[in-house]
């Protein structure tokens, strides 16, 4: 994928008709489109197919999560869907994580496999109640090492993590980060937020971005204004 432009906008609704109203209208001003759990779940692979359609690139957010091999065939079911870019969880393990890496080098199309660390929506508290006893930033970089060791060239963080993943990974890895919020929008949510040239100037490669965009008046004009902010920085 180019990323020249950095913003992925989040399809986050529920059905095929408003996500291609809103592939049709942002495919312009927008590098690539999420397609979620929710959309995916109620329209199927075939909303993969219709949006990839139009040209457009896709990032398919399933967050696979299980044992190896069922997980290795979940990557080469994406893989044959053309898809650009597919999560898998980061505390699935080293042993599923290669797995989900050598069926992804297997596909004619190989996507990027993206490590999700620790969920936007997360903070100190919520680790602790899941028996972490590590604050979201150092489990970031312990779930990131694991996942760029298993071979995986990208990861999801939330925007906090991406300045001290820089100084630690290989400077090929691609960072994707949710919790992106333009200065004046309502959070939402996340609990782990930046605004778009915040994190483009911390390293993020590419930025997740839904409702700001997508749940606008004008979709267009909020994806181009978010483009036009971040002009000139380096990505």
């Amino acid at each position: 994928m180019n990323n020249q432009n950095p913003i992925i906008a989040a399809l986050d609704v529920p059905d095929a008709a408003r996500a291609l109203a809103l592939a049709e209208q942002l495919a312009p001003a927008v590098g690539a489109f999420k397609i979620g759990k929710e959309l995916f779940v109620a329209e199927g692979p075939d909303i993969v197919r219709r949006v990839r359609d139009t040209g457009a690139s896709v990032f398919l957010d399933l967050k696979f999560h299980d044992i190896p091999n069922t997980v290795a065939k979940a990557v080469a079911s994406a893989a044959r869907l053309d898809v650009q870019m597919l999560t898998v969880h980061a505390s699935g393990g080293t042993q599923m994580l290669r797995a989900a890496q050598a069926a992804a080098d297997e596909a004619a199309n190989t996507p990027l496999i993206l490590g999700v660390t620790v969920l936007t929506s997360m903070d100190k508290s919520d680790l602790e109640e899941l028996g972490i006893q590590k604050n979201p930033a150092d489990q970031v970089q312990h779930l990131a090492t694991l996942a760029t060791a298993a071979g995986l060239k990208g990861l999801v963080c939330s925007p906090m993590e991406i300045a001290p993943l820089r100084k630690i990974l290989p400077d090929d890895i691609q960072l994707i980060t949710p919790g992106i919020r333009p200065a004046g929008t309502d959070t939402g949510d996340q609990k782990r937020i930046m605004t778009p040239a915040e994190a483009i100037e911390a390293g993020a490669s590419w930025l997740v971005i839904g409702r700001p965009i997508c749940a606008a008046k004008n979709p267009r004009a909020g994806a181009e204004a978010i483009l036009e902010s971040l002009a000139g920085l380096a990505k």
